[in-house]
């Protein structure tokens, strides 16, 4: 029998993503030690994935005691579509990267079951507003359920690309992109910050899910400011409906000779191929 409170192990998990993961927001980190993880997944025992298994068959845990979710793993919501929570420190430094403070409003693209929406809920607090889309109409019921404990967020099916909240504060993209949308440019208010992987589809991984690197745009009047967040690659479902196959190569060179990691900023001005251009799209443009 599990002796540790779940309470415990919450607080235990965010003081060692605090550490490991270097993050700096302490309302990330009381985030993390006060929202019930199990409360966002399906019944217990659980599938998990931890980084050791990347690429291996899910390991089970031993009962559902809600302890066992509190380990910086990934968590099965359905097993049989490779579909995942993802693992909390990645995310963890997502919000903290995004710089989310009490009374902002934050537009979370692809909320799942909502747990991670969740966690920028209790960010923001009951004086800022989430507005939290999933495509998958299942799942957007799902989490409606499970964040009505919070009602300043509001949840609605969608792909991201329509209806958005204007003059946002952050924009979480949590899927795989392959560029960056100019809707997304548009709800930022001055100073708003956007993050989004941006992400290829290699032979041989699991259907609909890429790997690539994590952009975060800051809006500066008109220009945007962006920077990859690290070479730490991501491994993310992508996207649906809205990726441009065609900017695969250009995105596969960028990433594999580091080039993303030069640019500076995101274009919206028509123009020809520059040699500062890293992944160039007339009109949308990454540019070192």
């Amino acid at each position: 029998m599990n002796a540790i409170a779940p309470s415990d192990a919450r607080r235990f998990l965010a003081e060692e993503i605090r550490v490991t993961a270097n993050i700096r927001s302490p309302g990330v980190i009381d985030a993390l030690a006060t929202v019930p993880r199990e409360r966002f997944l399906p019944p217990g025992p659980w599938e998990i994935r931890g980084t050791g298994d990347a690429g291996g068959t899910p390991r089970r845990t031993e009962d559902a005691d809600p302890t066992r979710v509190y380990h910086d793993v990934s968590v099965a919501i359905d097993p049989a579509r490779n579909l995942f929570n993802g693992q909390p420190s990645l995310i963890a430094r997502w919000l903290d990267d995004l710089q989310l403070a009490p009374g902002q409003r934050v537009v979370h693209i692809g909320c799942g079951t909502g747990y991670f929406t969740a966690l920028i809920a209790h960010v923001v607090g009951p004086t800022g507003h989430v507005a939290a889309i999933e495509v998958d109409e299942e799942l957007a019921d799902r989490a409606r359920v499970n964040l009505c404990r919070h009602p300043w967020v509001h949840v609605r099916p969608g792909n991201g690309t329509t209806g958005l909240p204007s003059d946002v504060d952050a924009i979480l993209v949590h899927a795989g992109a392959t560029h960056v949308l100019d809707m997304w440019l548009d709800a930022l208010t001055d100073r708003g910050r956007l993050l989004v992987p941006l992400t290829v589809e290699f032979p041989g991984m699991p259907t609909g899910i890429g790997k690539g690197m994590t952009l975060l745009v800051t809006r500066s009047g008109s220009e945007w400011q962006a920077r990859a967040l690290g070479a730490m690659p991501v491994a993310i479902y992508s996207l649906r409906d809205i990726r441009d196959p065609g900017r695969g190569p250009q995105l596969m060179q960028a990433m594999t000779t580091g080039g993303l990691l030069k640019v500076m900023r995101r274009r919206r001005d028509k123009h020809d191929l520059e040699a500062s251009c890293v992944v160039h799209g007339r009109g949308s443009c990454l540019s070192a």
